[in-house]
């Protein structure tokens, strides 16, 4: 068997470790949708978006309620994901678009180095460039698995047969343990509009459309077409776990459903609400989790993943040669059998941005900090006259293009209404926002301001900053302009917004907004 003495020397550390041997090392897949809000999802209440696959994993494992993303962002996201670190502590992969440091290992690096077969299909860590190694790409995650394709079932998702080329990994682990990273495309941007009516889904069925956005069908088959997008997403995590079950694979291996960021919608992805950061995730592992069926209200952070997977893997962090993460393992949820709170400890979380998208002057981003708990969201804003989602001018280019956000900057063009506008795009007027995300998950009622919440806010802050000190997060030494220097992967994007102002790009070029959301002319 190819590394047959490899692992045999590989269980034996393991075992001397505490850890299992290496044939009781679960195999890992890891799935991940692109752009979808925890709330869209059967296993949390939602009943116009079908996700039986994702439900499976609620049933038959655990459902968590309250996981979030440190970086409601792609790229900054799925960093956090594979260092176990939050984007602060990572300098240039806290922004998006960047070249991936080469001092920061990814756990699937490590578990590749002690026996795991690594493979991926779908969208991986991006957009940016991963680097080299050796004079080839480097790996993050794995060897891409990418040449079946299929019809896709509207246009704008992919044609990558996501199943069919996980089977086709399956066919060549010869019995290792593994790790397979199932990153969907969807529900990214672009949809096809009307998509989801045309499979027989109605606008009706949608029980509430978010405050922040105007009611009508425009929004409303915006939405579905989300959902339908979803679906996809889920049909093929279903199909891969159908094979699992044929293979005689299923009882040990861990398989967990997230997504990397909020739905692609005004004032969800990219910012820093309840809809930006709190995560869909399931995970179900027959032979290790204890009392199946739980559902747990620990807060949870992407930051997590990889201290958990090279936990189970019997690998110790310490010695890994990844950078220090602040992320604790979840097997004391797996080995409990406790609904609701399990470890006391797990009652905040850390959340925060830098630059996203290349769409201010000076390559500036927006910068936010932020702490949740169980009840109160609290978000810091350090550069209140710069631009939340990106200047007007360059087509707010932290928003992707979408129907719903033509409406909400047309409804202002119009002089129909602004209140959607200033939710979405506007400045921020005050740089504290807390919000009580028990009874208002819209985040729509700012209770910074209030005396009554005074000492809240105080704790909160206090709290937030201690952490982010402890992390040596360079906001909290002054030098938070560092993540504004760092450059782009891709050569147009630095100094973009000087070079558009100038001309040299069009509305066109930039791919993700729609032409007509560009303003005229600059705003105050």
């Amino acid at each position: 068997m190819r590394n047959g003495w490899k692992n045999v020397l590989i269980g034996a550390l393991a075992i001397c470790a505490g850890g299992v041997q290496a044939m009781e090392r679960p195999n890992i897949l890891f799935c991940i949708m692109d752009d979808a809000t925890w709330m869209h999802m059967g296993a949390y209440g939602c009943d116009w978006v079908e996700t039986p696959a994702f439900d499976r994993l609620a049933d038959e494992g655990i459902l968590f309620r309250n996981a979030y993303t440190p970086n409601a962002k792609c790229a900054p996201s799925r960093s956090s994901i594979l260092t176990g670190r939050n984007s602060w502590q990572l300098e240039e992969a806290a922004n998006h678009v960047v070249n991936f440091p080469a001092k920061f290992k990814t756990f699937p690096e490590v578990l590749k180095e002690n026996g795991y077969l690594t493979g991926k299909t779908g969208k991986g860590w991006g957009p940016g460039n991963p680097g080299m190694i050796d004079g080839q790409k480097r790996e993050m995650i794995g060897t891409s698995w990418v040449d079946i394709k299929a019809k896709p079932p509207a246009k704008g998702m992919s044609g990558e047969d996501y199943a069919a080329n996980f089977n086709a990994f399956l066919e060549n682990t010869e019995g290792q343990p593994w790790f397979f990273w199932y990153g969907a495309r969807e529900p990214h941007r672009r949809y096809e509009y009307g998509s989801g009516a045309k499979a027989g889904k109605l606008t009706a069925s949608i029980d509430k459309v978010p405050d922040f956005w105007p009611d009508n069908e425009i929004i409303r088959n915006d939405m579905l077409d989300y959902a339908y997008e979803i679906e996809h997403a889920d049909k093929h995590l279903g199909l891969m776990i159908r094979s699992l079950e044929k293979r005689g694979l299923l009882e040990n291996t861990i398989v967990l459903m997230t997504a990397d960021n909020g739905m692609p919608f005004p004032r969800c992805k990219a910012q820093e609400y309840e809809f930006s950061n709190h995560m869909p995730l399931a995970v179900m592992w027959p032979k290790g989790i204890r009392n199946p069926g739980r559902t747990v209200d620990d807060m949870v952070s992407f930051i997590d993943f990889a201290p958990t997977f090279l936990d189970v893997a019997g690998i110790p962090f310490a010695t890994s040669g990844m950078a220090t993460s602040p992320g604790i393992s979840l097997t004391d949820i797996f080995n409990s059998e406790k609904d609701g709170q399990v470890n006391s400890k797990r009652d905040f979380v850390l959340i925060g941005k830098e630059r996203h998208d290349y769409s201010r002057p000076g390559n500036a981003g927006y910068p936010i900090r932020g702490i949740v708990g169980k009840d109160h969201l609290y978000l810091y804003n350090y550069e209140l006259d710069r631009w939340p989602t990106g200047n007007p001018e360059l087509g707010y280019l932290d928003c992707d293009g979408s129907p719903t956000k033509t409406q909400i900057l047309t409804m202002r063009r119009e002089g129909k209404d602004t209140k959607f506008w200033d939710m979405s795009f506007g400045k921020r007027t005050v740089a504290e926002e807390l919000f009580n995300i028990a009874n208002d998950r819209e985040c729509m009622d700012n209770l910074a301001q209030s005396e009554k919440a005074g000492t809240l806010k105080r704790e909160m802050k206090e709290r937030m900053e201690t952490q982010l000190k402890a992390q040596a997060d360079p906001r909290m030494s002054g030098n938070g302009a560092v993540f504004d220097t760092y450059g782009y992967s891709q050569p147009h994007g630095w100094n973009f917004y000087e070079r558009f102002m100038a001309g040299e790009f069009t509305p066109k070029k930039t791919g993700w907004v729609n032409p007509s959301d560009y303003e005229p002319e600059p705003l105050d």
